[in-house]
């Protein structure tokens, strides 16, 4: 929002109010649920409203996408929907691009989810990949598919990032997940969001993997990363993948943003993004992400930063 009023254009936001509701109080606001009611959507629509673009940045049920693009089809011309990595059907195997088979769910299975909101790591990724066919049946031929990977920086409220600068800034010995060289992937939400608006102004139909850095990174190169921007004494301490697993330490919950490359991960951090960058997504330096999410994480109130969403807790 704030790259593309930067850029001159005007925005209608649409969302429940509920979080962070105080932010641009300038730009014009519809209320509603797309769980429940899209009336706001659906009245203005009626009202003969257009738009040039709509950017879907949350939906991860079909049935959201199918009834919010359904409304909108005859009010836009294009239709920006963020999907996820993680609809590939297969991660086995690095550089795969967006040619790779997505996953698929059953319509029982589905039937299922939209009574239950049930959404579980198994069924993310084919969720995903419906509501991408749903954005691209009521928007034929001006859809562009966004497929993220993790995305990091300030405001993020899953703490998976997070935990690894904040860690690091606190100093000590810390520990470091499996082999110094496997591969990890993140995007700044600020170089995401920027190049959606990059995307629509172009109009550039059609499928991207929207993950980074620029070229590959290990976990070594992004804690080291991370470390060259605090002063503080600190050292790091390897363990291996086989005996995290056998302590009960999970990765990507407890040792953030890293899997290890291996089996059916292994290549769930090496995706390839050139289409991407031949786009013109760009990136800010490892360094700026890394200690502007430490400033974000000390903004926040002394109970929230007592109780982090992810990585691992310091007794453990």
């Amino acid at each position: 929002v704030e790259y593309a009023l930067a850029r001159g254009h005007e925005l209608t936001l649409f969302n429940r109010g509920k979080t962070n509701a105080h932010l641009f109080p300038d730009v014009e606001k519809l209320k509603g649920d797309r769980n429940d009611d899209i009336s706001a959507l659906t009245d203005a629509v009626a009202e003969g409203r257009k738009w040039d673009v709509v950017i879907d940045n949350t939906a991860s049920l079909p049935r959201w996408v199918a009834e919010s693009a359904g409304a909108l089809a005859d009010a836009a011309d294009l239709y920006l929907y963020t999907s996820s990595i993680s609809a590939y059907a297969d991660s086995s195997k690095p550089g795969a691009d967006e040619t790779a088979a997505v996953g698929q769910i059953s319509a029982e299975d589905e039937a299922k989810v939209l009574t239950t909101k049930d959404i579980t790591g198994e069924n993310y990724g084919p969720l995903k990949a419906r509501c991408e066919e749903e954005a691209r049946k009521a928007f034929p031929g001006k859809a562009i598919v966004v497929r993220p990977g993790l995305i990091v920086g300030p405001g993020d409220y899953s703490d998976r990032f997070t935990y690894w600068p904040v860690r690091i800034f606190s100093g000590g010995e810390v520990m470091a997940p499996g082999n110094p060289t496997d591969p990890v992937q993140f995007i700044d939400c600020r170089d995401l969001g920027e190049w959606y608006i990059r995307l629509v102004e172009d109009k550039a139909l059609g499928v991207y993997n929207g993950t980074g850095p620029a070229s590959a990174m290990s976990i070594a190169e992004m804690l080291y990363g991370i470390r060259a921007t605090t002063p503080g004494q600190l050292s790091f301490t390897w363990v291996p993948a086989d005996f995290l697993k056998e302590h009960e330490v999970e990765e990507w919950v407890h040792m953030t943003v890293w899997v290890p490359p291996e089996g059916e991960y292994a290549g769930f951090s090496s995706t390839s993004i050139q289409r991407a960058l031949d786009a013109g997504l760009t990136f800010r330096p490892l360094a700026v992400t890394a200690v502007d999410t430490v400033g974000y994480w000390d903004s926040l109130p002394d109970e929230r930063r007592a109780k982090p969403r992810a990585g691992l807790d310091p007794e453990k």
